[in-house]
């Protein structure tokens, strides 16, 4: 029986836009108990680990719980009468184009309603862009090209029946664990086939049926070829297609046949797609972070509507979305090339939407998509701007830049939930937004599902809702009469009431039916679907009903080699989320990678001399950073793979937006991220150590990188020169032995009653000893100050080696176990050990180790 204090709320996950339902169960102020809902459709009970350990992440450390104007503590009238002074100073002054916000897929759909309609209705700009742009606005440009309107046109039920499933640019098993274990069923219970095609062979590629290495933007050749070569052999029934689709003229005649793959793969890959009926293909970042992303994206649609593969159980090509709510933002106009309710700035589209918002301030067309927005702000054209639940200093490219334009603005305001982020650091006056697990409001996931976001907790100090917060400064500005509304529900029953504009324009959105809902049917809403299963089986969004083929172009790669011989590929990790600001309070999401790591091929590594767990910097055209050194022969030669996490708050290495390219593709204005110039060479400190303390430390050496522990943080270091530890340490009784023959300096750090405080191991040519010994000691302090001192126990513990399953807390050493007794796969070692029997994302590392055991079994 349950405890008659526990509340259990149910809610939908913070994280990517697989949109998993959760079920929580409120134990305490702040604290709560996850699991995962069996009745929401999108996970029918599972969880990834992110969202298993969301738990750890919802107390308030660093939070933002007061608004601040510069460094000091205001009031909300205060705040709020110098934000809208500030906008409203700039539009007298200088035009509405002069104010600009830029959002994020975080936000709830409600506040990307108030947001896009304070902008474009009441500010007269179209200058509103999200961070959404960095991820999926290539995908929403090929699917208005294609089908009329950004439209999904799938649903994760195909997975279920699909004969065939092309997994492109997408590392599902890290990316969208969820996902990954429809696909495993899939496969097991029906015998589904799996392709993946990536540059890299990541655990992803190593469990599929096919891998196809492709360059990197290689992806529209290769579906370009595969669709010429089905038409040369006479595959494609050009007769239905033609008379299903729109079709260019000379389409058929002017396909790409250069793909650049092995053609015993191509092959393969041709025959596959040729004698499985039922294909599915789910697209991703790999896709759409190019400067052909578009392209990439229509190149995959028209295989699909060439062939017939689209609009039927187990067809079609599905875009994936990373954020929790990018789905909302876009049906809301949340992208600054479209109004709200996937409308475009026909006269007849603006004149309706204008007399629904009752304005006469309507913008005049689309505003600056993101690069270009912060383009404008770095040369004074934009001079108020507004960032809301993101950080652009750390994840936009060229981030070097972007910090230049936002210490260049004079009116920077940053609404986040935490204290200290790298783009807060410029802000004029930073707004304190509720987090997950204090919303209320709706998401939209990757097949079109709207969930509820419940609020577990009360919003703490003086957080406020994002809608909330802008239309207070709406009615502050003098718009505040298309502003009041009382509650979220309020704000998504007129967004309802909207989508009828989109039915009159020939749109599939629809959500009329929530027009008069109540707030009683509001807070009781179950997950539903717009649009259906296959929302264009009525027909596409175009003026004939019929969708487009879209002749498309590879990407041509016309960089120089010689000072930046290398391609820098960029993405995620399993465990982490974004800029790190929730999953980096979480011990256990940080057990898989503590450090940010640049991949490469061993060859290219010995080639340069960069040994494996070393230091190397890397560079690009647009700045550099440093990164620790990973050998990974699932790296193209010539390739770099480096994570998007790490930010000024975490390390002082790691920036990826700092090397990222700012050039776009040039109709959806998406960057791209996954092909940089770049060049990598070894950086050799003097000095390196590691600091265990329950404090966080600021090292600001030539490289530091810190990890949330049980209880402490773990910060690596490097350094020239003096060491200058001292200012590091805390205070309290100090051990000390220095280890000359080793190295080795350590020194503990003890409070009055002997409690472990601090560690610092420390080596100029030695061998630092492991972490994990050390690092138990901040929870149980069962050893003793010389064991301390050591680094291990007097009598050696059993290690459990690497930790492979987050969820579980299972290492290496009890898989080997396992295996050795006989558990000859991984549902066998997950029947014996438990290790990836939660969100499966550690399955693909499993299934390495069994083969790597076949591998040594068939060599002896």
């Amino acid at each position: 029986m349950k405890d008659a204090g526990v509340t259990c709320v149910k809610t939908t996950c913070a994280y990517c836009g697989v949109g998993c339902g959760i079920s929580a169960e409120v134990t305490g102020p702040r604290s709560v108990t996850i699991a995962g809902d069996p009745a929401h459709p999108a996970n029918r009970g599972s969880l990834c680990s992110k969202g298993t350990h969301l738990g750890e992440t919802v107390g308030l450390e660093g939070r933002l719980l007061t608004p601040m104007i510069g460094e000091k503590s205001a009031s909300w009238n205060d705040a709020t009468a110098d934000v809208a002074n500030r906008m409203r100073q700039c539009i007298d002054e200088h035009g509405p184009d002069s104010v600009a916000f830029y959002v994020s897929g975080q936000l709830l759909t409600e506040d990307y309603y108030i947001a896009n309609k304070l902008m474009k209705g009441f500010v007269g700009s179209g200058n509103i862009d999200t961070n959404s742009r960095l991820c999926m606005a290539s995908a929403v440009a090929a699917h208005n090209r294609s089908f009329g309107e950004d439209i999904v046109p799938c649903s994760y039920d195909d997975l279920d029946v699909a004969d065939l499933i092309l997994l492109v640019g997408s590392n599902t098993a890290w990316c969208h664990p969820v996902i990954w274990q429809r696909i495993e069923q899939a496969r097991n219970n029906r015998g589904t086939k799996l392709v993946v095609i990536d540059p890299r062979r990541t655990e992803t590629a190593e469990r599929a049926d096919l891998h196809i290495p492709i360059a990197p933007d290689g992806d529209t050749a290769l579906f370009d070829a595969l669709l010429a070569e089905m038409n040369s052999r006479g595959m494609v029934d050009r007769a239905s297609a033609e008379a299903a689709c729109n079709v260019p003229e000379n389409f058929w005649t002017t396909r790409c046949s250069e793909h650049g793959i092995d053609q015993q793969l191509f092959e393969q890959l041709l025959g596959m797609v040729a004698n499985n009926r039922r294909m599915i293909t789910l697209f991703s970042q790999g896709a759409n972070q190019s400067v052909g992303g578009t392209d990439k994206c229509n190149a995959i649609i028209n295989l699909h509507l060439a062939t017939g593969q689209i609009n039927k159980p187990g067809s079609g090509p599905f875009s994936i979305t990373g954020q929790p709510n990018a789905m909302g933002g876009r049906e809301v106009g949340g992208l600054a090339n479209m109004l709200a309710c996937h409308l475009g700035f026909s006269e007849a589209e603006r004149d309706d939407v204008a007399g629904f918002w009752d304005t006469d301030r309507l913008c005049l067309g689309p505003g600056l998509k993101a690069v270009d927005l912060f383009k404008s702000v770095h040369s004074g054209d934009v001079k108020f701007l507004w960032v809301m639940a993101t950080n652009p200093a750390v994840s936009m490219p060229d981030a070097g830049f972007v910090r230049e334009a936002l210490a260049k603005c004079p009116n920077v305001i940053v609404s986040d939930v935490m204290a200290d982020t790298d783009t807060g650091r410029f802000a004029d006056v930073r707004l304190p937004a509720c987090a997950w697990g204090e919303k209320d409001g709706t998401v939209t996931n990757s097949e079109r599902y709207i969930s509820r976001q419940r609020a577990l907790f009360p919003a703490p100090g003086l957080a406020r809702a994002d809608w909330r917060i802008m239309c207070d400064v709406a009615a502050a500005a003098g718009f505040g009469d298309a502003f009041k509304f009382a509650n979220s529900a309020a704000v998504f029953r007129q967004y309802a009431a909207m989508t009828a504009l989109a039915r009159k324009h020939g749109k599939q959105l629809d959500l009329t039916e929530w027009a008069d809902c109540s707030d009683s049917d509001f807070d009781s809403m179950q997950p539903f679907q717009w649009g259906g299963h296959h929302p264009l089986g009525r027909g596409a969004s175009t003026s004939d009903g019929r969708p487009n083929l879209i002749a498309v172009s590879p990407v041509q790669n016309n960089q120089p080699k010689s000072k930046f011989p290398m391609r820098l590929n960029t993405g995620r990790y399993r465990d982490q989320w974004h800029t790190m600001t929730r999953t980096g309070l979480s011990a256990k999401l940080s057990i898989h990678r503590r450090e940010p790591l640049v991949e490469m091929h061993p060859q290219d590594a010995q080639n340069l001399g960069l040994q494996d767990d070393t230091l190397a910097l890397v560079t690009t055209p647009y700045g550099d950073s440093v990164f620790r050194v990973r050998h990974d022969d699932g790296v193209q030669r010539g390739g770099l793979f480096v994570p998007l996490h790490w930010t000024d708050v975490t390390s002082g290495g790691g920036r990826t937006g700092m090397l990222a390219q700012s050039r776009t593709d040039p109709i959806s204005g998406q960057p791209g991220f996954k092909d940089t110039p770049a060049k990598i060479e070894p950086l050799e400190p003097e000095w390196r150590a590691f600091l265990i303390s329950r404090e966080m430390v600021d090292p600001q050496t030539i490289y530091w990188s810190r990890a949330r522990l049980e209880g402490a943080w773990l910060t690596e270091i490097a350094g020239q020169g003096s060491c200058g530890v001292d200012r590091l340490l805390p205070h309290g009784q100090r051990l000390e032995v220095t280890d000359a023959k080793r190295g080795l300096t350590r020194i503990v750090i003890v409070d009055d009653t002997g409690a472990l405080l601090a560690a610092l191991f420390l080596t100029r040519s030695g061998q630092l000893p492991g972490r994990d010994w050390i690092e138990s000691q901040f929870s149980s302090q069962d050893g003793t100050p010389a064991e301390w001192l050591a680094g291990r126990p007097s009598v050696p513990a059993p290690n459990q080696g690497a930790i492979v399953c987050v969820c579980h807390n299972i290492g290496e050493r009890k898989l080997w176990q396992a295996i050795d007794e006989g558990a000859g796969d991984v549902a066998a070692i997950g029947a014996c050990t438990q290790a990836g029997t939660n969100c499966g994302s550690c399955r693909p590392m499993i299934a390495r180790m069994l083969n790597e055991i076949q591998v040594k079994e068939a060599a002896e």
